[in-house]
């Protein structure tokens, strides 16, 4: 089981979402930075359980404590240890799915891959584990202190937010709990939402992520692109279906002459289809991309499925789940997005180093 993501900048996670914690070791840290702890809890309490009612109730403080690497307020070069304890597991909801599989959860591929699954919350494969991604990317944005790095939901269902990201204010993003910076779009979403959770079901969503100041050169012309990374990066974010940049899908309805990107003399562009990487190698401009996440698996109606001796039967959630996972998936694209630029940044000074 791959566990680990990351060249040098490299996190390693462990847990599962009814362990009695989960963690992770991150490695690749230079020595004498200073962190401001408190930052990284926020990033935290982003993405914990049970912040509003949009998000399943379970209630976690997701409260991390520091084992090693950090002294004094400073990194010491040795990889930062933590853990973040779960207090508010409740086995008993996932009982009935013991020996059955739900449609489209990873119940049944874990279980035909390992021959055994801890079927508690979806155990190794639940999204719980991405609190670990969250604490690595919340390190890596305060390395990161001169870029930004922005992401907002800007679609619910079939409802989507029609402007571009250069007319929003991304200071209002967490003035709504579904994390939209427009204020009657957001409002939207959240009555969609509720609207949706009053029948049992769930709904999928899209976040757009927007990272500024990104330096000219990180990526590489073949095989490390930087976008085939960043992609790689959000497609093991659970519920992630689809990765554009850039211009993305529409893009391909253009002419050459519509998509070209003109370089002005500052070696700006005026336009910016190319989503700020170019051949692979990012170019200076703003890097922008957006995720379709699908709705949430579990869902509290019955619904047809298979045990694990092939027998039909009927199946419907119980418990504590998110209707639409796209609010709390905001700081974990961000953190992602923060640990790939900072993995590929640490390789290229590496790499200068050498010359």
């Amino acid at each position: 089981m791959s566990n680990t993501f990351g060249k040098i900048f490299r996190l390693t996670s462990f847990g599962a979402s009814h362990g009695a914690a989960i963690g992770g070791v991150i490695d690749g840290i230079p020595s004498n930075i200073s962190l401001n702890l408190q930052n990284i809890q926020q990033e935290l309490n982003r993405r914990k359980p049970g912040q509003s009612k949009l998000t399943t109730q379970r209630k976690e403080a997701d409260k991390v404590k520091f084992l090693s690497g950090i002294f004094e307020g400073k990194t010491t070069g040795d990889p930062i240890g933590f853990i973040i304890e779960n207090t508010d597991e409740k086995s008993k909801d996932y009982a009935h799915i013991k020996n059955a599989f739900r449609p489209s959860h990873a119940d049944f591929t874990y279980q035909k891959k390992y021959g055994i699954r801890d079927y508690r919350g979806g155990g190794r494969s639940s999204a719980r584990t991405t609190a670990s991604i969250v604490v690595a990317g919340a390190i890596a944005k305060q390395i990161l202190d001169d870029i930004s790095i922005s992401a907002y939901v800007n679609a619910v269902g079939d409802l989507k937010l029609k402007k571009n990201y250069q007319d929003l204010d991304f200071c209002q993003i967490e003035t709504s709990p579904v994390r939209c910076p427009d204020a009657k779009m957001a409002q939207k979403f959240i009555e969609k939402i509720e609207n949706t959770k009053k029948i049992g079901d769930t709904i999928g969503g899209q976040v757009t992520c927007v990272v500024k100041n990104v330096p000219i050169g990180l990526g590489e012309p073949v095989f490390d692109k930087l976008q085939a990374r960043l992609a790689y990066a959000m497609l093991n974010i659970p519920a992630v279906k689809g990765f554009e940049y850039g211009s993305g899908f529409f893009g391909s309805k253009m002419l050459g002459s519509q998509h070209n990107d003109i370089f002005l003399p500052n070696e700006k562009t005026k336009t910016n289809y190319s989503g700020g990487i170019q051949g692979g190698i990012s170019n200076g401009m703003d890097i922008y991309f957006t995720l379709a996440f699908k709705p949430v698996a579990t869902i509290m109606q019955d619904q047809e499925s298979i045990d694990i001796n092939g027998e039909i039967i009927k199946i419907s959630g119980k418990g504590r789940h998110d209707p639409c996972v796209v609010p709390r998936a905001v700081p974990i694209v961000e953190a992602l997005a923060a640990i790939t630029l900072l993995d590929f940044m640490l390789l290229d000074k590496s790499l200068n180093s050498k010359k």
